[in-house]
């Protein structure tokens, strides 16, 4: 063997850091890991979907889709605090 070969460490193990402190899964009730950016972008999809289905299904019945935008305020308050 040369004494280029036996000059050589071992490679440095990258992923495996036992002295890292654990990763705190934040407490929300959304499935995924988010930012306020993402919660209040799913609270806006969400509050198209509900404006559609509404004009959809609700209104013709009567009821105003300013029902329909209180729900979706709501739900996007409550996502993007607690989500």
């Amino acid at each position: 063997m040369s004494k280029k070969l036996e000059n050589i460490e071992p490679p440095i193990e990258i992923l495996e850091d036992n002295d890292a402190a654990p990763i705190e899964e934040a407490g929300g009730f959304l499935p995924i890991e988010t930012n306020w950016f993402d919660r209040l972008f799913i609270s806006v999809v969400i509050w198209v979907a509900l404006s559609l289905a509404w004009f959809r299904f609700i209104e013709p019945l009567g009821p105003s889709i300013w029902i329909a935008n209180a729900i979706a305020l709501a739900l996007g308050v409550l996502i993007i605090s607690k989500g």
